[in-house]
């Protein structure tokens, strides 16, 4: 089974979309390359031959190795995530461990912003430099729709309009969603496309395109994220990522339905958007400590 092609895409996933430490990917990976020496060795030439069986087998065979739980638990979560990714990239038919539990002891809250820190990221944008308008486009954007770093990778000028402040994206598995963008981003892209991009970027259709006016990729993006994070002076581990999560946080916050939040998310299961409900509620364990007279 040739699996380096897909298992470096899947690393890079790990890294530039969900914004893993370097210690968890490796753990991942260390999991990953054991799977698929056990695969090997079961003479699995296809990730399409792949069942649940096989994951199963894997775990008990690890118990037996007296593993313990925290690892074959991980490794559980690592072999989910991997086949989930190879699923939504059309890599396989089907997923095998769409039905095997995630254990809970994984499930952890992700870093969000205050709306302060993305201002001053914003902020931190240098007005008089190249791409001025089409980076603090992308933090505006981030943060107002909630996309993820591919999706925004991917959208066109045919995607959005500014007249009447929708944006149409195209998430995983082709599904369609309109979400709104918000006066700044709207501003920030009209400004982009106006004063930025010159008569042969006009031409083409991406909308974020790099100085070779290509499609600006996944890790220039991430990149830009962090050097404005860094600039703006947070010690958070920022990623594309974290906007969307702050998005999401921001919105319950301030009142809005779940189930708002999913479709403007693109979450198909309502169970993973409400992660988010318990990161408010550790944000009001915080001001509930500081400053209830018995809080402490």
């Amino acid at each position: 089974m040739n699996t380096s092609h897909h298992f470096d895409s899947y690393i890079e996933f790990l890294k530039i979309e969900k914004g893993l430490s370097n210690n968890t990917i490796q753990a991942y990976s260390s999991d990953l390359l054991k799977f698929l020496s056990f695969l090997k060795k079961k003479r699995v030439s296809d990730y399409n031959m792949i069942n649940r069986k096989h994951i199963v087998d894997f775990t008990i065979a690890r118990s037996e190795k007296k593993e313990n739980y925290s690892t074959i638990a991980r490794a559980i979560v690592s072999i989910k995530g991997f086949m989930k990714f190879l699923f939504n990239e059309g890599f396989i038919v089907e997923d095998p461990s769409e039905f095997i539990d995630s254990p809970k002891i994984w499930s952890t809250l992700p870093n969000i912003l205050s709306p302060q820190e993305i201002a001053n990221m914003i902020d931190s944008v240098d007005k008089i430099k190249p791409n001025y308008w089409r980076n603090t486009s992308i933090i505006e954007l981030l943060y107002a729709s909630g996309l993820r770093v591919s999706e925004l990778s991917s959208l066109t000028i045919c995607n959005i309009n500014l007249s009447s402040g929708f944006l149409k994206c195209i998430g995983k598995g082709g599904k369609e969603r309109i979400i709104p963008m918000g006066k700044k981003a709207i501003l920030s892209i009209n400004n982009y496309i106006n004063k930025e991009r010159d008569n042969n970027a006009k031409k083409a259709e991406i909308l974020f395109l790099s100085k070779f006016k290509k499609r600006l990729s996944r890790q220039s993006i991430w990149k830009i994220i962090k050097h404005y994070a860094l600039k703006a002076g947070i010690t958070k581990d920022v990623y594309p990522h974290t906007l969307r999560h702050s998005f999401a946080t921001h919105l319950l916050t301030y009142g809005a339905d779940l189930r708002i939040v999913q479709e403007l998310l693109g979450h198909a299961d309502i169970s993973t958007t409400q992660i988010y409900t318990h990161i408010d509620r550790s944000h009001l364990k915080k001001i509930h400590k500081k400053f209830h007279p018995l809080g402490g």
